[in-house]
């Protein structure tokens, strides 16, 4: 059974009001138009945020108020929001992908992302996804987090391979930024052993922790991904 989507409230009662319609109109529209029984006070409390429609009701609710599904959304986060913010159907995002629908659909459900670097280039651009939304859209967030700890703190070399199958970038990029990472964390850690013996010691841990915490970040930073 799937959640329902993150419902963006108080752009659904905006386009109403806009549009001049009372919670009735919609109801009424939702029943005329596609034969969905949901009454004005069910449309009251959509607005409230006390409730959330399901995915058919959203997306009938957007053909109601002449708009988008992605209008109706909050920010998106998986990789089922960003596709119906994108207004595409699970069956027209694997046919793009090159992938059958059912397998498409099971990695969707689970939010694991499966596909192949081609795929993940496909998915990125058709959902419109900046690297760091693709990674969480598609599960990747900590098993990222593991790999560039691992890089910075052993030989930053090894982990290219594994991070150009979980990132749609090329190579030499990762190789970039990975050395740049790298040269960033034993940069700071041989300048706190500098700082002395036992204080030094000290302060060597809490700037190694402090740095691998927000090592998702820097990634981001340098590889322009962000936004």
């Amino acid at each position: 059974m799937h959640s329902s989507p993150p419902f963006n409230a108080p752009a659904a009662r905006r386009l109403r009001a806009a549009l001049g319609m009372a919670p009735g109109h919609v109801a009424y529209g939702l029943r005329a138009q596609y034969g969905m029984l949901v009454t004005p006070e069910t449309v009251m409390a959509w607005e409230r945020g006390e409730i959330s429609p399901t995915s058919a009701e959203l997306t009938a609710l957007a053909g109601v108020l002449w708009c988008s599904p992605g209008e109706l959304l909050a920010e998106p986060v998986t990789m089922r929001e960003h596709r119906m913010a994108r207004g595409l159907t699970a069956e027209e995002l694997a046919r793009r992908l090159g992938l059958e629908a059912n397998a498409y659909q099971k990695m969707e459900d689970t939010g694991r992302w499966k596909g192949n670097e081609r795929q993940s280039a496909a998915l990125a651009s058709a959902l419109g996804l900046s690297l760091a939304q693709f990674v969480t859209a598609t599960g990747k967030h900590d098993e990222l987090a593991e790999v560039l700890r691992s890089a910075v703190t052993t030989r930053w070399q090894a982990y290219v391979k594994p991070l150009s199958k979980l990132l749609p970038v090329p190579k030499q990029h990762l190789e970039y930024v990975l050395e740049q990472l790298y040269n960033d964390y034993q940069s700071k850690m041989v300048a706190t052993l500098s700082w002395g013996s036992a204080s030094g010691e000290a302060g060597t841990g809490d700037a190694g922790r402090e740095f691998l915490a927000g090592i998702v970040e820097r990634f981001w930073y340098l590889a322009g991904g962000a936004s």
